[in-house]
């Protein structure tokens, strides 16, 4: 998303209430540590779990393994949710990014991706591009995923604002 319009949805928002501005939203996902993913399974039960994701090219990135839960559950439905913010009810931001996981396999883009998880993480999340996705230092391997959101929201807390953020086309 670039510059979408943020939009106030006062049924939800303090009175005096202002949009959370697209700056703040997207210095939010640039720089969270932990996001949660939900998947859904194929009897249609929520799958959530904890994983790091980077922001980039205007689409969230996260990866995983080909046997995981989560990575089975998007071979039925790549629609997730993907939330990061902060566990306190009174303060802070909490963003939710809704839209479809695409897996992501050309060389480049994963090669750009690998270098934005080790910077992201001072070093400490190093993948090596391959031909289906990224393998670990231990030899594992990953598949990647972006998810270009079809929507988010977010929930400032304090002054209770929710705001939502669509793609202009």
């Amino acid at each position: 998303m670039k510059n979408p319009t943020p939009q106030l949805d006062a049924r939800f928002s303090a009175p005096d209430a202002e949009p959370v501005p697209w700056e703040t939203t997207l210095e939010a996902l640039e720089s969270a540590q932990l996001f949660w993913i939900t998947t859904v399974r194929s009897d249609g039960r929520p799958h959530v779990t904890p994983l790091v994701a980077v922001w980039l090219d205007e689409a969230l990135h996260f990866s995983t393994g080909p046997a995981e839960q989560k990575a089975l559950n998007l071979t039925g439905n790549p629609q997730v949710a993907l939330t990061t913010g902060c566990n306190r009810w009174d303060d802070g931001l909490d963003v939710i990014v809704e839209g479809a996981a695409e897996r992501v396999t050309t060389r480049a883009d994963l090669e750009r991706l690998a270098a934005a998880w080790a910077t992201k993480w001072n070093g400490e999340w190093r993948f090596q591009p391959t031909a289906s996705g990224f393998t670990h230092s231990d030899g594992g391997q990953a598949h990647v995923f972006a998810v270009r959101p079809s929507k988010i929201l977010t929930f400032s807390k304090g002054t209770f604002a929710q705001t939502r953020y669509t793609p202009t086309t």
